[in-house]
């Protein structure tokens, strides 16, 4: 796996590109001296983990026959100071499914893409907690 970075403008605003050419825009805020023109680098990691957390949930229950009509996450991010660098402590998702899926499933599904699954997750493991919930039809159900 190989990204390659090209610094776009005079500040922040950076253009990274996956080997099979997908473009993603990354910048710091105007507080930091950045153009706001894209996600910062650590709101990727939470971007990262709701898509992989996602992938593995929709795989799971697809597999098991649920019929999912919407699928969403919202994804928080706490941080810590640790020296110079504020690297996340929690992280905090919460899953949105709606139609024909069984409690217990959903609930699985979740629990096995963050104990097993999810590299992204299991990535950010030693520095940081990773809590989850899921609503389903717009009820919370327990893990």
């Amino acid at each position: 796996m190989k990204i390659t970075l090209n610094r776009v403008n005079e500040n922040f605003h950076f253009e990274l590109k996956n080997e099979r050419g997908h473009i993603v825009n990354v910048d710091a805020r105007p507080d930091f001296g950045g153009n706001d023109m894209g996600p910062s680098p650590m709101e990727l990691i939470l971007m990262g983990v709701a898509g992989c957390s996602g992938i593995d949930m929709i795989s799971i229950l697809k597999k098991q026959r649920q019929e999912i009509t919407s699928f969403k996450a919202e994804v928080e991010g706490e941080r810590v100071q640790v020296g110079e660098a504020k690297p996340f402590k929690d992280i905090y998702v919460v899953f949105y499914l709606e139609g024909n899926v069984k409690e217990d499933k959903a609930a699985k599904a979740a629990q096995l893409s963050f104990e097993k699954y999810c590299s992204v997750s299991k990535t950010l493991e030693p520095t940081a907690t990773i809590h989850y919930k899921v609503v389903l039809n717009g009820v919370a159900i327990s893990k």
